[in-house]
């Protein structure tokens, strides 16, 4: 996907193209910034056009952008590319590939997704050949938690912040490109500017909707209703994603009424038993009745 067609960020989008341009691309970069914002995207289209012969053009047809568009390019990889633990085993492979020279371009660039999942020890096996790098090696790093990253392996790249995306932006892409209709402003809180988040909500959207409305009127029910029409919570394979979004309702109806902001309190509780594998039912059940006990006292 080419920069053009990737929404928000321009100013960083700009920046990278002028590297490029100006063929002042440096060894090491970090991307830093909230997941689902388009990090990843980002940097395989900035990985397209460090190997390009012909500086990047959308239109280019060489050899090496014939060869990345096909998935089939000896001098880029992705590591961890879905999102697990990075063992330093891993890290020790991808070095001794660093070193090798490109086979079709000029450069080489590596990527590694959610760098923050690292261990330790996997961190400073990177760190000699951030120092050192081969000249025709590009490493790029992506993480959402920057905190995770050794102050060591911060200091050897080029930090590159990315914004959350405009509420309004988001929307309209979601609507206009991907048909996502019927979005409330829970929602696009939600969202928090992530197209990441929004798509994976909406694969739910009849769930989140049903929560809403229970949000909505939590406070006209008796305990017995209460307990019944909150079964809608009972999600256990996306129970955090359940309890986050049910947390952003509580917090919008909070502004008229303070309870719903009380409540707040006995759902993070929940969301920390689950963390230590409290059973399931009876968790949502006790937090339910405190939820009840909070409107009906």
């Amino acid at each position: 996907m080419f920069f053009k067609d990737i929404i928000g960020n321009d100013k960083q989008k700009e920046y990278l193209n002028q590297a490029i341009e100006n063929k002042k691309v440096l060894h090491s970069y970090l991307f830093v910034g909230a997941t689902g914002i388009g990090k990843k995207i980002i940097a395989k289209e900035f990985a397209r056009k460090i190997l390009c012969f012909e500086n990047g053009l959308d239109t280019c047809n060489c050899k090496s952008c014939i060869c990345f568009n096909g998935n089939s390019h000896p001098d880029f990889s992705i590591l961890n590319e879905q999102d697990d633990t990075i063992k330093v085993d891993e890290i020790r492979e991808l070095i001794k590939k660093v070193y090798e020279k490109p086979i079709i371009s000029n450069k080489k660039v590596y990527i590694i997704n959610e760098a923050d999942k690292m261990t330790q020890e996997a961190q400073n096996s990177l760190l000699k050949t951030l120092e050192e790098p081969p000249e025709f090696t590009t490493i790029l790093l992506i993480t959402s938690n920057e905190n995770a990253i050794l102050n060591t392996i911060k200091s050897r790249s080029l930090k590159v912040v990315f914004d959350n995306l405009n509420d309004d932006v988001l929307k309209e892409y979601l609507e206009v490109k991907l048909g996502f209709n019927n979005i409330s402003d829970n929602m696009l809180k939600a969202f928090a500017g992530s197209i990441g988040t929004a798509s994976k909500l909406y694969q739910n959207i009849e769930l989140y909707t049903k929560i809403e409305q229970f949000v909505n009127k939590i406070s006209s029910l008796n305990q017995i209703q209460l307990l019944k029409q909150g079964k809608v919570l009972y999600e256990k394979d996306i129970i955090k994603d359940v309890l986050d979004y049910f947390i952003v309702c509580l917090y919008s109806n909070g502004t008229k009424d303070i309870r719903y902001l009380n409540c707040i309190d006995y759902v993070v509780e929940a969301l920390e038993h689950f963390k230590y594998n409290s059973n399931f039912d009876m968790t949502l059940d006790n937090m339910l009745i405190k939820i009840a006990e909070e409107f009906i006292s």
